[in-house]
């Protein structure tokens, strides 16, 4: 008998019976974006699905159990205490369905399998690329993107929705992390092709904070970059305007708005002959890193770790790249008053 063998084993009587029948994996996943998301609007949206079919989804899910699910606080939908006790349930058992996806595609090896990356906006004009060549490799992996900002980034991390993730700064402060360098990321110094600093070398810092300034959010990492390094110097700069997207920055810059520090990589499409310009200032380039980041302790599946060990073996073609299209850039010291630190290999944060 199957219970003298395995004493995990449940019997039939046991089943939830009840539940099997009249809910459906598709209510629970609805069902938890809503609350991860806190808006039917919101999950409809990352579900890809309208909002009068979540609303039906959710009503046949609260007549299944007989107890409201939600309860609204203003604009906002809260989860009851059906809901809490239900929301715990279904993040459990969507974790035992991730873990036994992972399983099947181990045994299964790379001829199929899914790739969940989640990656911060600037990260955009890198993260294609990498999965293109990875996709090339690798044609049966069903490959999933999701790009947004850092505070989304990391409740996301949090609630581990996806396998791992790319940021140019590891969220030391906000959770235990396994962060691994694979990028070079230089911030530099960008104007409208038209503005009377074009061309001109080593411009001063002092100089440059004569000029208004665009800027990403309050959070942003290369904000805080930028404005360290002012400070580090006694300057702040004069901010015009703050923007949430680079590329409404960099429309900004054309607009003759002002100035604005932004990754290298944004201009990946206009190249180094486009309508915005990259200054010659002291102190810049800024040189960042790119890191790829997931949960430590977090168990990779076999598709996740092939894809980390690809990623962390690409640097030096990505850096190649970078110096064929940016030769000039790329050449100049990390400062002209302080030495170039020593690359880093791999980086544990907490």
């Amino acid at each position: 008998m199957a219970s003298s063998r395995n004493n995990d084993y449940t019997p039939a009587a046991a089943m939830p019976d009840y539940l099997i029948r009249h809910t459906t994996l598709r209510q629970l996943q609805v069902f938890e974006a809503i609350v991860r998301l806190g808006s039917f609007t919101r999950a409809a949206e990352e579900l890809f699905l309208t909002q009068p079919t979540v609303s039906m989804q959710i009503k046949k899910l609260t007549d299944s159990l007989g107890l409201p699910l939600f309860e609204h606080v203003g604009r906002n939908v809260e989860p009851t205490e059906a809901g809490l006790a239900l929301y715990k349930s279904s993040r459990e058992v969507f974790e035992t369905l991730a873990n036994l996806e992972m399983t099947v595609a181990d045994i299964k090896g790379l001829r199929v399998g899914r790739l969940r990356m989640g990656v911060i906006t600037t990260a955009k004009y890198l993260a294609p690329e990498i999965l293109g060549e990875f996709s090339r490799l690798y044609p049966g992996i069903e490959l999933a993107l999701k790009v947004t900002n850092r505070e989304r980034i990391i409740e996301r991390m949090h609630s581990n929705e996806d396998d791992l993730y790319i940021m140019g700064q590891a969220p030391e402060d906000e959770l235990d992390v396994e962060a691994y360098p694979f990028a070079p990321n230089p911030l530099v110094v960008m104007a409208p092709r038209d503005h009377p600093l074009v061309g001109k070398k080593n411009i001063s810092l002092s100089e440059l904070v004569e000029h208004p300034f665009i800027m990403r959010e309050p959070g942003s990492g290369i904000r805080d970059a930028t404005l360290r390094l002012f400070a580090a110097a006694g300057l702040q700069p004069r901010v015009r305007m703050e923007l949430g997207s680079n590329e409404a920055i960099k429309h900004a810059i054309v607009g003759g708005l002002g100035l604005a520090v932004l990754s290298l990589h944004t201009l990946a499409l206009e190249g180094p002959d486009g309508p915005v310009a990259i200054l010659d200032v002291e102190n810049f380039p800024i040189h960042r890193q790119w890191y790829i980041v997931f949960p430590k302790g977090k168990e990779l599946s076999l598709v996740a770790r092939t894809f980390l060990d690809f990623v962390i073996a690409s640097e030096a073609r990505i850096r190649e790249d970078i110096v064929a299209t940016w030769p000039l850039l790329m050449q100049q010291p990390q400062t002209r008053t302080r030495k170039k630190a020593a690359p880093r290999k791999r980086k544990t944060a907490k």
